[in-house]
């Protein structure tokens, strides 16, 4: 039974382990854009404020089409006002009891002095059922509203390329972050390979008298540094990644690992090439202020429209019908046709055509304060050009002057690492010969490991300024994105 127990136990801890290492999936930096252009929250509410532009559009073309209305309205009167009319028609026909409250008060006539087909009294009770369409023919402001509907729907869309561009600059940081880490945790793990193999061999000498104990303990020291130095980074590295997978919208309670390598990291660039053909319509900021000038100066040009007539064309059908009492709207009865002979109860039809033509004369000259308005937000964004085109210049002699420096820094610390792994790999040699002191070996590796954090920082720095001169010039965004 317990050795059942033990099986069962080691198959679950299996199927956890194989199901722990089925989360894990590798990304491509090209991956993690990709993955994150289609599912970070920015992406996605740009996509759908690109969809609500869209919709922006066919609701302004809607205007102009015919607006068709339908309604049915019954009406009680409890009291009705006075009715004046140069015909007076006689109640003999109807029954006391449903006669209007002033009929006794109206000169009564004859049969033959009521002109058939003619309702010349109002009842307290009406039904109406009616149709309106209107169809609009000349509005300035709504000629206006379709070119602004048309431009709002191009500025949905360079607002997703800025979005874009956004996105592309944190995922390219936060997954070179992870990608140098991971090789800095590798080069720990190589530090502390090397030096353990110093201790053991530093131990195994001074236990044949050939080394001091305290030869022991500084190399002693140095190894326990690089353990606590390493767990450290590790619990780094995890944070690095979890950054990624937040700039990616990545399932947080998933594992991802970076797929790359240092060595190939595009950071060696011809300047000269970012120069060629440069223009300031490539960034996309620079893109979306353009579309936003174009819609503050449809603004302008809507309010001189606005001071024009509007023309309209409107019709009307429909059907009434009155009753003494409620219920009769309902129903068919007796009623004035059929008393006089006429036909059988029914809705009367009325229709109505007509053009509209409606200009405003004198708006407490409120225009004219609202086209001034316009007309100053323009200027603000004319204004806001000359800054941006100002700060673009600015924002590439950094990125040029920092990718530069960084370069060069990086090239230095290279050529540091390089001769610090030589003096490290001497300086031990010596010291397995007899010829060199523990101090210069402990030295040596310290210096080793200052030149590879310097390395280290170098290569983030120069990808990072990489990436920030792609930015200032405008090619963070692939040109076929751009065209989507």
């Amino acid at each position: 039974m317990k050795r059942l127990y033990l099986v069962l136990l080691a198959l679950s801890l299996s199927i956890i382990t194989f199901a722990q290492e089925q989360k894990t999936t590798s990304f491509t930096l090209g991956q993690c854009i990709e993955y994150a252009l289609q599912n970070s929250v920015n992406m996605q509410n740009a996509i759908i404020d690109q969809e609500i532009a869209q919709s922006k559009v066919k609701e302004t073309i809607g205007i102009g089409l015919p607006q068709i209305n339908a309604s049915v309205n019954a009406t009680t009167n409890p009291t009705l006002p006075r009715f004046f009319s140069r015909k007076i028609t006689s109640y003999n026909f109807i029954p006391a009891d449903s006669r209007p409250p002033y009929a006794d008060f109206l000169p009564q006539l004859g049969d033959n002095d009521v002109l058939a087909g003619q309702n010349f009294f109002q009842l307290p009770n009406s039904l109406n059922a009616s149709a309106s369409i209107s169809q609009l023919i000349f509005n300035g402001s709504y000629l206006v509203g379709l070119q602004a509907s048309s431009t709002f729907k191009d500025l949905a869309y360079k607002t997703t390329i800025q979005t874009k561009e956004q996105t592309i600059e944190q995922v390219t940081k936060a997954f070179y972050a992870a990608l140098i880490n991971r090789e800095r945790l590798d080069l720990f793990e190589n530090n502390i390979a090397r030096v353990d193999s110093l201790l053991r061999s530093t131990t195994a000498l001074n236990a044949n008298g050939f080394a001091e104990s305290i030869d022991v303990d500084r190399i002693q020291v140095s190894l326990n540094n690089l353990t606590t130095e390493k767990a450290k980074f590790e619990r780094l590295q995890l944070l690095t990644v979890e950054v990624l997978k937040f700039q990616m919208n990545y399932p947080m309670n998933e594992n991802i690992d970076v797929v790359g390598n240092i060595s190939e990291l595009p950071i060696d660039v011809q300047l000269n090439d970012y120069l060629v053909d440069w223009d300031l319509k490539q960034r996309p900021d620079y893109q979306v202020l353009e579309v936003n000038r174009k819609l503050q100066s449809l603004n302008v040009k809507n309010r001189y429209f606005a001071a024009l007539p509007v023309l309209s064309a409107n019709a009307n059908l429909g059907y009434s019908k009155q009753g003494a009492v409620i219920g009769d709207l309902f129903k068919r009865g007796p009623s004035f046709e059929e008393i006089n002979g006429t036909g059988p109860n029914k809705l009367y039809p009325f229709s109505s055509i007509g053009v509209t033509l409606s200009m405003p004369i004198f708006t407490g000259l409120q225009h004219s304060y609202q086209l001034q308005q316009e007309k100053l937000k323009l200027q603000k964004v004319e204004n806001s050009f000359k800054s941006l085109k100002s700060g673009i210049d600015l924002q590439i002699k950094q990125a040029v002057t920092a990718y530069q420096n960084s370069v060069q820094s990086l090239d230095v610390q290279k050529k540091n690492m390089g001769l610090a792994e030589k003096v490290a790999r001497i300086t031990k040699i010596k010291y397995e010969q007899g010829v060199g002191s523990n101090l210069e070996v402990v030295d040596a590796e310290s210096s080793l490991k200052e030149s590879q954090i310097n390395y280290y920082n170098a290569l983030y720095d120069a990808v990072v300024a990489k990436t920030d001169l792609d930015k200032a010039f405008g090619k963070l965004v692939p040109q076929t994105q751009k065209e989507k």
